[in-house]
């Protein structure tokens, strides 16, 4: 027979008689049902499933998208038998008309392609420059109370939302070749520092190395200690030799060099390409090595690979360079053709496109014509300062460099064979007379509506190192998307039922009291999933489930642990016991596994950082429920009068 004049303490302290009522404090209640209703508040979001939608924007066109837009597009979309939900005009970035977009909402997938296909029809009518860009896209229907609060669904990865899946290969011979030209620049900007004759000529790269001649051997020998200290081992190899007949030097780049130039290679790109993917508006994405020369790029909820390719693999840049004077050496000048006639460049570089921290696209306030306003870096601007001050009056021209991958197709012992090559495409935008010395701040005229948007984005976004081409393209369609949400949610669903039936048949009153921690933590998660933007996969989806085990495993070992007490203690002592002496053991396995979570998710990537992700956060949820939850729920039951009797 158990003591009953024992008191007890419970969790905060209040010590009571065991056979009479204990308290649990009121603020604790009031936390408790605030985390519910915010968890409420932001899971709702995903209730409400995205809209299949028709995104159009600008891409050559003069034209002005607004709501008259919208609602004559809307018309021919209905007049050919396409019904329409809504059709919203939305702005990105900058309010200047190239920045707006319509979203037409629709029906179904289906009725999304048709209206695909009619709108290219009228809007990009074959044999002329395309003048508006026409993309697939989900939208959020999310109705705007939540949005106002910042309630929004959650973000889903590739296997759910559908999508497009990219692995690009770099061209390393194109970083090596521009690594070798600026080793060429900087050695004979050395020799002619130094005053050492070099023979001139046009082709100073040879067989991936550098070669330069002299006159004689002294000269030469001069050079040889002049560059030694620049070009020495670990990275370079610098070595006597003859070339066509004449002293000379040759500077090999070294393995680790070699190695250096591509990690710093992809790198770059990588950046380059994150900022580039951030500029598409994606959620969520992509973006890492494979291997060591490709790139993976995976874009969720994106259904139209067309934009997306146009930007991605696109490597361009800028150059600012001097018009030649007549004292000139030729070796100095470039000849190319600006407006049907030849102007006459200096190959030295004031400035490249590398120096641009931003760029945005705009019009000239007097002509109306499109440009872009560029800001320099504090390289950058000095540079272009230092080069204009003393040459005002002088002309400068602008140089556009674009690499674009192109399929080569050839035929050897009678079989098709395809490569692809990068075709380089240089050109001069402008040339204009310094007025005065230019700063930080400049701007790009002479080119169209597109080159203005696409040479802004990839300004902003930042130079690749080396160009890229696709070498894998996969799409996940919608629907595909969709079937691994519903039989990841039955899997949820079903394996949240069995536990609850099991948990009231077994534990009765504290089984129902565990089914409500359980619903409570299952809302929480969600909504932490969901306000954190925390992106939601396949193996998400299994995370969740196991967080479900977890959190009832919690309870099993606090009930269980009651029964235990109930053999020789009062109802009360045994309540608080049970929860008392299962923390320490709850608390311990749910650490243990959090730091696997944790680790997990520092070095995992893909499937495994979203199932990590999940799990972490579920660990966190079910111990807040299993724990502080429940046990408030047993003292509202069994709390508010003398315990003589519990069902469990």
């Amino acid at each position: 027979m158990p003591d009953n004049s024992v008191f007890g303490q419970n969790l905060f302290g209040t010590r009571t008689p065991t056979d009479q009522p204990y308290r649990y404090s009121l603020w604790r209640y009031i936390l408790a049902l605030l985390i519910l209703v915010l968890g409420v508040l932001y899971a709702l979001p995903n209730l409400y499933p995205p809209d299949h939608a028709i995104q159009i924007g600008i891409d050559n066109s003069t034209a002005s998208l607004g709501q008259k837009s919208a609602s004559q597009l809307t018309n021919l979309l209905e007049d050919a038998g396409i019904p329409v939900k809504m059709a919203t005009v939305i702005e990105k970035g900058t309010a200047t008309e190239e920045d707006r977009r319509i979203q037409i909402h629709l029906e179904s997938e289906s009725d999304q392609i048709r209206a695909k296909d009619l709108l290219e029809t009228r809007l990009n009518p074959v044999g002329m420059e395309r003048q508006f860009i026409i993309a697939l896209n989900l939208a959020p229907t999310t109705p705007n109370w939540l949005r106002d609060i910042g309630s929004k669904p959650m973000t889903l990865g590739l296997d759910l939302a559908g999508g497009i899946h990219f692995v690009l290969q770099v061209d390393m011979q194109s970083a090596l070749d521009k690594q070798l030209t600026d080793e060429v620049e900087k050695a004979t900007s050395q020799l002619r520092d130094a005053n050492i004759r070099y023979l001139p000529g046009d082709e100073f790269i040879v067989d991936g190395a550098v070669q330069i001649g002299f006159v004689d051997a002294s000269r030469r020998d001069d050079a040889m200690i002049e560059l030694t200290e620049t070009y020495g081992p670990p990275y370079y190899l610098l070595e006597e030799m003859e070339i066509q007949g004449a002293p000379g030097v040759q500077i090999t780049l070294t393995e680790e060099r070699l190695r250096e130039i591509e990690d710093a290679a992809i790198e770059q790109n990588l950046t380059g390409l994150r900022n580039r993917v951030n500029e598409l508006g994606v959620a969520e994405p992509l973006v890492q090595r494979l291997g060591s020369s490709r790139i993976v790029i995976e874009l969720p909820g994106v259904q139209d690979s067309s934009e997306a390719k146009r930007i991605l693999d696109k490597f361009a840049t800028l150059e600012f360079r001097l018009e030649a004077n007549s004292n000139d050496r030729p070796s100095q000048i470039e000849v190319m053709p600006y407006e049907g006639i030849d102007v006459r460049l200096l190959k030295e570089v004031i400035v490249s496109g590398d120096h641009v921290v931003n760029a945005q696209q705009g019009r000239d306030p007097e002509t109306s014509a499109p440009q872009v306003n560029m800001e320099f870096d504090g390289i950058g601007g000095q540079l272009i300062n230092d080069a204009t001050a003393p040459n005002i009056g002088r002309r400068m021209g602008i140089i556009f460099i674009e690499q674009r991958p192109v399929v080569v197709t050839d035929y050897v012992d009678g079989e098709r064979v395809e490569s692809t090559k990068i075709e380089t495409t240089r050109r001069v935008i402008s040339v204009a007379t310094i007025q005065g010395a230019l700063s930080y701040r400049s701007r790009i005229t002479g080119i169209t509506v597109r080159e203005a948007r696409e040479l802004a984005l990839l300004l902003r976004a930042g130079a690749l190192a080396a160009p890229m081409y696709f070498v894998e393209e996969r799409t996940i369609g919608a629907s595909l998307g969709e079937e691994n949400i519903d039989r990841g949610m039955l899997a949820v669903v079903v394996g949240l039922v069995l536990v609850l039936v099991f948990m009231v048949s077994y534990y009765k009153i504290f089984g129902l009291i565990a089914d409500i921690c359980l619903t409570m933590n299952m809302i929480v998660l969600v909504a932490l999933l969901s306000a954190l933007g925390a992106t939601l996969t396949l193996p998400g989806i299994a995370g969740i489930v196991l967080t479900v085990g977890m959190a009832v495993d919690a309870n099993v070992l606090i009930f269980s642990r009651i029964r235990e007490e109930l053999k020789r203690s009062a109802p009360a002592v045994a309540i608080k016991n049970g929860y008392d002496r299962a923390f320490v053991t709850i608390l311990d396995a749910n650490i243990t596994t959090l730091f696997v979570a944790l680790i997990l998710l520092a070095i995992g990537s893909g499937p495994v950082a979203g199932f990590a992700v999940t799990l972490s956060i579920g660990i966190v949820t079910s111990m807040f429920t299993s724990i502080f939850v429940s046990r408030g729920l047993v003292h509202l039951v069994y709390g508010n009068r003398a315990v003589r009797k519990v069902w469990i």
